[in-house]
């Protein structure tokens, strides 16, 4: 028997066997195709269940999700903007297979309270920073989903002094100013020639002066994100993870910067704001989360 987790991100599928002796190298990926997303991603699946019986798949998508449909509608998959019913697919795949399926937000704030840096509080935070920006909020060592599944949206947050373009229609959003393809038009539109956002972390990383100010607007946008979030929800940890959490100083020195300067309030002076150890493992993690629950729920 074999339970399976499936990450659908905006810029690949990553599967893995929910396994204890499972590593990365049991994890494989595959770039989102122009046409024929789901045959990719059965073919995918398929082949990491090896012929073997799949009891459980966790689910750990891009939003926005329906939950409890189990369609999502994730934004950089064309052929699935309109809505996919993923649970129905998978379940058709294996039919003996309980399914489930969570935002990767809440997959990652469920991978960072089982395996990392939250496990020990009951009230926090978990970010991933990367083309887009998601979180898990955990109240009470909860992981909150919300009413439709889409809660942790912090890329839609609505960040003092920035009034930049976001693709959702609206304007100032955190993710137009510190997600990955925001970045990576910011920074071009100022001469820098590089080609990706990991690029792009690499150079601020080495000093590059543009990359370098792309991370500085980022990380104080982050910043005063977690400052207006941290009040709301009466939080004293933080974690942030992602490919852009990768930048170094360039990010992370005007980030705790704004976090000093707008978490004033009395309760909110111990606030923590660190980086993530998951190394960028987290939604497929808590994905594992989801299948193993699902799995033992089902015994």
């Amino acid at each position: 028997m074999t339970i399976l987790a499936l990450e659908i991100g905006p810029e690949g599928f990553a599967v893995g066997p929910v396994a204890e002796d499972a590593d990365d190298e049991d994890i494989q990926r595959i770039p989102i195709p122009a046409e024929g997303v789901w045959d990719a991603c059965r073919d995918l699946l398929l082949d990491v269940a090896a012929d073997e019986e799949v009891t459980a798949v966790g689910i750990a998508s891009a939003g926005p999700i329906d939950m409890s449909a189990g369609v999502i509608a994730p934004i950089d998959i064309a052929e699935w903007q309109t809505g996919f019913a993923i649970v129905e697919a998978v379940q058709k795949l294996f039919p003996v297979a309980v399914v489930r399926l969570a935002i990767d937000g809440v997959c990652l704030g469920l991978a960072e309270r089982t395996f990392g840096a939250t496990h020990s509080v009951m009230d926090a935070m978990s970010v991933t920073v990367s083309h887009r920006i998601s979180a898990g909020v955990m109240v009470g060592g909860f992981v909150v989903v919300g009413r439709t599944g889409n809660a942790g949206n912090l890329g839609h947050v609505q960040v003092p002094g920035f009034d930049d373009p976001c693709e959702c229609g609206g304007r100032g959003c955190l993710e137009s100013v510190a997600g990955g393809a925001a970045l990576l038009r910011w920074a071009r539109g100022r001469g820098w020639t590089g080609n990706s956002l990991a690029a792009l972390t690499e150079t601020a990383k080495i000093g590059d002066e543009i990359a370098v100010e792309a991370m500085g607007r980022a990380g104080t946008a982050l910043g005063r994100a977690i400052a207006s979030v941290a009040p709301l929800l009466d939080i004293d940890l933080v974690v942030v993870g992602g490919r852009v959490a990768e930048s170094g100083p360039a990010l992370w020195k005007p980030l705790a910067a704004a976090v000093a300067t707008h978490a004033r309030l009395g309760f909110l002076t111990g606030l923590r704001v660190v980086p993530s150890e998951l190394q960028g493992l987290g939604p497929l993690a808590g994905a594992g989360v989801l299948a193993m629950s699902a799995d033992q729920a089902e015994e």
